[in-house]
């Protein structure tokens, strides 16, 4: 704390990011990184951009990685809004929508981060409980809101609700924005995207840190009708014209053009997912159905927390919430075949 501080500092509680210790021989399964490095096309638009014209400003209206995202889900370059990561995105997505006299509505299991952007924008919130299972139960939000976001697949849940469902949300919410945080959509689920075109409040946020092994560039970009783009675009320009740089802008034209390398690592992830499922049911461990990269499994007798100091003697990091409902729960990455391997055998040795 320092004196120079404004008030409005001293009151933030910031989000505390996953751990990334510097220790080498590290199984590191706590952050959701994907397995797989990025596609070589990647690496190569990274070095090929990488000339002097880093001496000039990257293109403000990212045009080139926003025609790239809009060619590959087919719709128009006016729907598409490219930020610094999806954490970025979000906060723009706070600022742009959710400062309303109604609260705004997010799950009380989710993504920590959605009450700190309500904290830092003053943005009045209330949580919505999940069901007994740890599944959203849309007609839960069907009261007066500011907005309505919540990740699908939920995190840290993994927990995945259908298109079907979520339409149903659209048509019982016409007034306000509704957000779905699709960081984790391409391990299973099946976007929300197809649903823009009928329903204009709807707004998808994605990221490139997941799927498309990106988080090193932080890119991240939201889909929606071009009044909702315009809005984020706004904000945008008040805060910094210039949030892609001209490598990650790069990096990120080259990934969603790699679209089988994209097809082919997602599949790798979700076959080995499953695995991991068999693995930790088999030593004892209750594992939510989860189509994220990453499962979230309580054991049947040991405690949680005593799972992961275990683990961590060995050299394997997962991450334990000691939130309420959940602080017997373990969020696991999926990581390589062999991490996944390393992973059980040492689980198999403290069970």
């Amino acid at each position: 704390m320092s004196r120079f501080w404004s008030g409005f500092v001293n009151e933030l509680d910031p989000y505390v990011p996953g751990e990334q210790p510097k220790l080498a021989n590290l199984t590191k399964l706590n952050t959701n990184e994907n397995p797989y490095g990025p596609s070589p096309k990647v690496i190569e638009a990274i070095r090929m951009a990488a000339s002097d014209r880093l001496r000039l400003y990257p293109d403000p209206t990212s045009a080139e990685l926003r025609q790239a995202i809009a060619d590959f889900y087919r719709i128009d370059t006016a729907w598409v809004f490219v930020g610094n990561g999806s954490d970025e995105v979000l906060g723009h997505v706070f600022n742009a929508f959710f400062r309303q006299e109604a609260p705004i509505l997010f799950p009380d299991i989710s993504y920590s981060f959605y009450p700190v952007y309500c904290q830092l924008y003053q943005i009045s919130y209330d949580t919505v409980p999940l069901s007994h299972d740890f599944s959203i139960n849309v007609d839960d939000y069907d009261r007066i809101n500011g907005g309505i976001i919540f990740p699908n697949p939920n995190a840290p849940t993994g927990c995945l609700l259908a298109l079907s469902e979520i339409e149903r949300l659209l048509q019982k919410n016409t007034e306000s924005v509704v957000v779905i945080d699709e960081a984790y959509i391409d391990f299973g689920g099946e976007s929300a995207v197809s649903l823009v075109k009928d329903y204009p409040n709807l707004l998808i946020v994605q990221t490139m840190s997941k799927s498309r092994s990106l988080a090193g560039m932080r890119v991240g970009y939201a889909i929606g009708q071009a009044d909702l783009i315009e809005g984020l675009i706004r904000v945008k320009d008040s805060f910094n014209s210039y949030p892609v740089d001209s490598l990650a802008s790069a990096a990120g034209v080259a990934a969603m053009n790699d679209k089988a390398y994209f097809n082919e690592t997602c599949q790798a992830v979700i076959d080995e997912r499953n695995k991991v499922v068999t693995g930790l049911q088999e030593l004892g461990f209750d594992v939510l159905p989860s189509a994220a990269n990453f499962v979230f499994a309580s054991h049947k007798q040991l405690d949680a927390a005593v799972i992961a100091a275990g683990l961590r003697k060995e050299g394997i990091i997962v991450r334990h919430f000691t939130k309420p409902r959940i602080n017997q729960f373990l969020r696991i990455s999926i990581g390589t075949a062999g991490e996944n391997q390393q992973l059980l055998s040492v689980l198999d040795t403290l069970v």
